[in-house]
């Protein structure tokens, strides 16, 4: 089924994205994941694509295996580095005859030194996302509710986005954040440009506070006080942090629910445990 009939048919819609494993235990490992959130019957579930590219391929295994073998419906992260249009060609024929139907085409992290300078022939994820629209595909793009690092200002945030949604972007599945202000002001300044597909909430259940402040410094989002300081009075105890980190997603999601997001796409890191507790406490609360 195309992602984008979902959000046009459906709300909220709730999903789940993971990476793929670098060894074939993480594989098992994974599915056994999946077989877990398979119960909380998702609308679908993601896969990022690596900055590795010689394991890239694996994204697209693990979505068709993913459809085939759970019948979940799927969507692969596609990048831009280090792809020629010959090469993403055969990427988008690939995905045709496993039967998926959604791409999320990203622009991925630019290489350092000249390498990432360097000519490609997918300059923007905008370039991508035509690309992938003109194969039929259903395509997602990604938002930036605390503005992009390459962006100088939200004029030119907007601006990239609103080419994404030009270039045959259907949906925006935001990067994660923790201050639900930044959404919903995203949300109104991507109104105003002109931008009128769903905008999806992306939600990272808190696990740890150390991962979780590295997270942030390498996304640049915000941690609110309340939750850093939270975290802080029962950090070294896993079972408290989580039982914050569920706490405190529980309520962002709640008050994203009630005012009409059209869905939310959590963050897994291939953990089952912590979006099973939210997503089956929103259920229990009525609002998902």
């Amino acid at each position: 089924m195309r992602i984008a009939d979902l959000y046009a048919s459906k709300k909220p819609v709730f999903s789940f994205e993971f990476f793929p494993p670098k060894t074939e235990k993480g594989v098992d490992s994974l599915f056994a994941t999946l077989a877990e959130l398979a119960r909380l019957e998702p609308d679908f579930v993601s896969v990022t694509c690596p900055l590795d590219k010689p394991r890239r391929p694996l994204t697209l295994a693990l979505v068709a295996r993913i459809k085939r073998e759970l019948g979940i419906e799927a969507m692969a992260h596609l990048v831009t580095v280090d792809y020629s249009v010959d090469e993403m060609r055969g990427v988008m024929q690939a995905l045709k005859i496993d039967g998926i139907e959604n791409v999320l085409a990203l622009r991925g992290d630019l290489p350092e030194g000249p390498a990432g300078r360097a000519r490609r022939d997918f300059p923007y994820a905008s370039d991508l996302a035509r690309f992938a629209r003109d194969f039929g595909f259903s395509v997602g793009g990604a938002a930036h509710p605390e503005l992009h690092p390459d962006s100088k200002d939200w004029q030119v945030e907007m601006a990239g986005a609103r080419a994404k949604v030009e270039a045959g972007v259907e949906f925006l599945v935001t990067q994660l954040f923790f201050d639900n202000t930044d959404y919903f002001a995203y949300v109104e300044r991507a109104r105003a440009a002109g931008i009128q597909v769903p905008i999806v909430a992306g939600i990272m259940p808190v696990t740890s506070l150390p991962g979780i402040r590295r997270m942030a410094a390498m996304n640049g989002n915000r941690l609110p006080a309340p939750l850093v300081a939270e975290l802080e009075s029962v950090d070294g105890d896993a079972e408290a942090v989580a039982d914050v980190g569920v706490r405190f997603a529980v309520a962002q999601c709640e008050e994203l629910l009630e005012r009409g997001v059209p869905g939310i796409h959590f963050y897994t890191l291939n953990r089952s445990p912590a979006t099973r507790r939210i997503l089956t406490r929103l259920r229990e609360k009525g609002v998902a």
